[in-house]
This record gives C-alpha cells, sequence and structure tokens, in this order.
C-alpha cells in the first residue's frame, strides 16, 4: 500500500495524464472534418477535464500543494505530431490513429497506478476513471476501424 506522498505522486501523474488527454481532444476536434468526432472529441475533452478537477481534489486532501499539472512532454509531442497529420490533410482516420495511440498511453497509466496498491477512496476514483478512459479508447479504436474498412 502506497504512502500518501506516493498515493499523491500517483494522482499528479494521472492529473499530467489527463491533461494531455484533455489537450489531445481539443486539438483533435480542431483537426477532423466530421461534425459527429468533432462533437465527440469536444465531449472527451471536458470529460478529462472533470476527471482531472476529481484527481486534484483527491491529491490535495493528501497534502498537494501544485496542482498545476500542463501535459507531460510526451504528450506535447504526440499533438504536435498529430497535427501536422491533420495539417497535410491526412484525414480523421489518420487523426483518430493518433488519438488512439494516446488513449494507450493513458491506459497505460492507469493500470500502472490500479496496479501500485492503492487502497481506499483514491483505488475507488483510479478504477472509475479507468473504465472512462477504456471506453474512450476502445470507442476510438472502432471508430478508427469502421474508416478503415470504410475505405
Amino acid at each position: 500500500m502506497p504512502e500518501n506522498n506516493q498515493t499523491r505522486e500517483i494522482l499528479e501523474n494521472l492529473v499530467s495524464t489527463c491533461k494531455d488527454g484533455e489537450t489531445r481532444y481539443l486539438h483533435a476536434a480542431s483537426q477532423v472534418k466530421d461534425p459527429e468526432l468533432k462533437d465527440y472529441f469536444t465531449a472527451q475533452s471536458a470529460e478529462r477535464t472533470r476527471l482531472i478537477q476529481q484527481l486534484e481534489q483527491a491529491a490535495e486532501a493528501l497534502g498537494s500543494r501544485s496542482t498545476e499539472a500542463s501535459g507531460t512532454v510526451a504528450g506535447a509531442l504526440h499533438r504536435a505530431w498529430f497535427e501536422i497529420k491533420g495539417d497535410i490533410g491526412l484525414g480523421d482516420e489518420a487523426i483518430l490513429e493518433s488519438v488512439e495511440q494516446g488513449e494507450d498511453a493513458a491506459k497505460k497509466a492507469y493500470e500502472e497506478a490500479l496496479a501500485s496498491g492503492l487502497t481506499g477512496e483514491p483505488l475507488a476514483l483510479v478504477q472509475e476513471q479507468a473504465s472512462s478512459v477504456r471506453t474512450a479508447h476502445d470507442r476510438v479504436r472502432d471508430w478508427r476501424d469502421r474508416l478503415k474498412n470504410a475505405a
């Protein structure tokens, strides 16, 4: 079972992960042409904002002082790469592939957090959020697969 400091670090890491997702979805929404995808990505950005707020509250309850997460360097590089894909006209399928790759990283971060030995309220929160992240990942993957099969 992690101590408070370790639990706080785990939650703060997930804040950065969700910040990556929040920004990734917002960028994706600005790049895709399909209005349904645009709406979904915008909604998922808002969902990540909600997850961030929950994680920040949980971290603050454990004594966290700094919750100004800006995301990770890997997340910033990933967003730049898929923005380039959008700029050069690779289309919605390429954007979906990039979003899914980012969601793979988010799923991994949540899996690692769940395997870390969290207990109590932090564990319940991370389990609930991991389910949301998995659902979003699977929906993006399925969407991408439909576009691939339609081509």
